[in-house]
């Protein structure tokens, strides 16, 4: 008995070993691709690849820079999901997608994020052309290993590169999945205005607004406990003046609050004390999302808003008698970009986007949050293209997810990827 479990032991441990032999070796032979195994102990083996890109795809002699992915390998055989990621990527992470169809996975850093930095940070090539680029080039280099079947998601972000991936390779993945995914129409979302305006109960929005002019009314008993809250969690402001970054967080509260899915019974009144206003304001619309390090590490982010991608701006006019740091309601996405703006908002691939969602937007499976403020830009179900729309009644950014889905939704969107994939979902 014991000879025979040992047996069986080494036989695995053989097969086991053999089949990592054969995705470094095919790794190996991928050219400008460096590669380092993670998480040893777990059923698929975790890589992380470093894969050098151009920094134009149309004119390599501009330069070059080393992309960060994660490999996530299960079989040669099975589909392969690649995660469009909005930003930076920290971490290796199985979604909820990969775990459905039992696939291989990569996860992508988008351009100009994190690890995958440029060493001269010529923002021009910070665009959606050259990030869709950058998903292409990772699909020819892989095709080779996976000849699987491919689909596509992301995540807010993600989930617009994504799209944007679709429209720019519509022929690289079967299916495309983005999930709470903004397609904006402008520079500044109008759309985002009238779902402020209208979503959830009168008495809701109201006791929200009640709040923000509280928090202002209230500013010079907040400043020294925010302040004291700056210190621990060491946060500084020079792009901004604290004083900005606050009335910024007030008029962000509303966006916030419905974004992440708040308790409308939960937001204090004025019979609360000054320790519970600001625990609360510091909860749902934190000040220090407007301090040096947020701008920083969303610089790339406010760029590609400002001149490619659209953003939401304020509606300041309520709240005039109160405010004495910001005084416009303008998009204010391009004064947060940390430095020297010098490109202007071009509509035009915004325009080409939504005209092709349209006519051509086709295998592609939407999922948004119906609480959630992006929802207000959601790309809009349209039964002239071959696509499908889940709009998830009460749900917000976070959890506008297929596992949260009512039982026939999902049955929906199972037998649709079937569909379109060929494949039976056990």
């Amino acid at each position: 008995m014991v000879k025979s479990t040992l047996l069986l032991i080494l036989l695995l441990f053989s097969v086991y070993g053999q089949t990592q032999s054969q995705i470094e070796s095919a790794l190996s032979e991928l050219p400008n691709l460096n590669y380092e195994k993670l998480d040893k102990g777990r059923k698929n083996e975790v890589y992380t690849l470093k894969i050098r890109q151009p920094l134009d795809h149309s004119d390599t002699t501009k330069g070059f820079f080393n992309q960060k992915v994660y490999l996530s390998h299960s079989s040669f055989e099975t589909p392969m999901v690649i995660v469009t990621a909005g930003y930076n990527v920290n971490r290796n992470y199985t979604t909820e997608l990969s775990k459905l169809l039992k696939s291989n996975q990569i996860i992508v850093e988008h351009r100009y994020f994190g690890e995958s930095m440029p060493d001269s940070l010529d923002y021009h090539y910070l665009n959606l052309e050259q990030a869709t680029a950058d998903l292409h080039h990772i699909r020819q280099l892989l095709a080779p290993v996976y000849s699987g079947k491919w689909i596509s998601t992301g995540v807010s972000k993600g989930g617009v590169t994504t799209i944007f991936y679709k429209y720019f390779y519509p022929n690289d993945v079967a299916v495309s999945v983005p999930y709470v995914a903004p397609i904006n129409k402008s520079y500044e979302e109008q759309r985002i205005y009238k779902f402020l305006d209208t979503v959830g109960s009168d008495e809701c929005r109201n006791k929200i607004k009640d709040f923000q002019t509280l928090v202002l009314k209230n500013r010079e008993k907040l400043m020294p406990l925010l302040n004291r809250y700056n210190i621990e969690v060491n946060a500084s402001y020079t792009y901004l003046t604290f004083g900005e970054a606050f009335e910024y967080a007030v008029m962000e509260y509303p966006f916030s609050f419905w974004q992440w899915g708040s308790n409308c019974n939960e937001i204090p009144s004025n019979n609360s004390t000054i320790e519970e206003i600001s625990a609360y304001f510091i909860s749902v619309s934190d000040p220090t999302f407007f301090s040096d390090n947020a701008i920083k590490n969303y610089g790339s982010h406010y760029y590609q808003s400002a001149t490619e991608m659209g953003y939401y701006g304020y509606e300041t006019s309520e709240f005039k008698d109160y405010l004495i740091d910001i005084t416009t309601d303008s998009n204010p996405m391009a004064l947060f970009y940390p430095f020297e703006m010098t490109e202007q908002f071009n509509p035009q691939l915004l325009k080409h986007l939504n005209l092709w969602l349209e006519t051509k937007g086709d295998k592609l499976i939407y999922i948004y949050g119906g609480n959630d403020t992006w929802s207000a830009s959601a790309v809009p179900y349209n039964p002239n293209v071959d696509s499908e729309w889940f709009m998830m009644k009460g749900k917000h950014h976070g959890n506008a997810r297929v596992k949260y889905m009512t039982k026939d939704d999902q049955k929906r969107f199972i037998s649709t990827l079937e569909e379109w994939l060929s494949l039976k979902i056990k």
